[in-house]
């Protein structure tokens, strides 16, 4: 008969040291919360007192009386949108075409080979500049929008998962081969696994620049969306829609990132 095990005492060191860890983050999530409102107070009183052009630098209450007339209206949620379905497609589109690629290059070496001198260019090359290129080939619509975002984060996702595959550990593929182990019995018990916290990373680095390739393709074509309401506001002057549409990026922007974050946490709970 089993008998039950009983989990050692915690001893006074390892308590005070863990309610030091949670009094620093809190510490820290209101020193950040301090941080923002202070900002946001002081931005508002400067705008009120004419220290800053509240024409020029709009003010945080005419942001947010901005988007309220905005939501209300449903201007707002239509520009929302379309940046999310936008973003969301280059993002799904560069990763898993990313992934599918730096696959491709680990499995063949003589190709990798080949490949390398033209994607560091790529990786090189500004997408910015890609962009109207881009447009003139595909045309004025969304496709031209949605393939900025994808050319944007593909080449980053094809080096880091490939980079991450590469630097598997060669003890453990050793081990497969003797073992008599083929090459995709390899990658699939080995290689993969072993970098999934690597892909978790791209699809981080990929959040944001997604969000960069739909608001530069925006820019030039769209005639909706945040990237539209930014160039737009800028010709007309009309400030609150510039910082609005900065700020609501920020925040979708946080929100996607926390997502993936915990998405992270999740798979890797599960691999433990």
């Amino acid at each position: 008969m089993w008998r039950e095990i009983k989990q050692p005492a915690m001893s006074q060191a390892q308590a005070r040291f863990l309610k030091e860890l949670r009094l620093r983050r809190w510490a820290v999530r209101v020193t950040q919360w301090v941080f923002l409102v202070g900002f946001l107070l002081l931005w508002e009183m400067a705008a009120n007192r004419e220290w800053i052009d509240p024409f020029l630098c709009s003010q945080p209450t005419e942001i947010w009386r901005t988007a309220v007339e905005m939501a209300q209206n449903g201007m707002l949620w239509a520009h929302i949108g379309t940046t999310l379905w936008e973003t969301a497609a280059g993002f799904l589109l560069g990763t898993v075409l990313g992934v599918m690629v730096a696959v491709l290059l680990w499995w063949n070496s003589f190709v990798s080979e080949v490949a390398e001198p033209y994607l560091v260019v790529l990786n090189a090359v500004p997408k910015t500049a890609l962009a109207p290129i881009i447009i003139v080939w595909l045309g004025n619509n969304q496709t031209s929008v949605i393939a900025v975002a994808l050319l944007t984060s593909v080449v980053v996702t094809i080096m880091t998962v490939l980079n991450g595959f590469l630097q598997t550990e060669e003890e453990k593929i050793k081990l497969i081969r003797v073992f008599g182990g083929t090459k995709w019995q390899i990658f699939q018990k080995v290689v993969f696994p072993a970098n999934i916290p690597c892909m978790m990373n791209a699809l981080k680095i990929n959040v944001g620049l997604s969000f960069v390739g739909v608001i530069v393709g925006e820019f030039l074509v769209a005639q909706k969306g945040l990237g539209f309401l930014i160039i737009y506001g800028s010709q007309v002057f009309k400030l609150s829609w510039v910082l609005m549409s900065v700020v609501i990026l920020s925040v979708l922007a946080a929100i996607l990132y926390k997502a993936i974050a915990c998405l992270e946490k999740f798979v890797l709970r599960k691999r433990q």
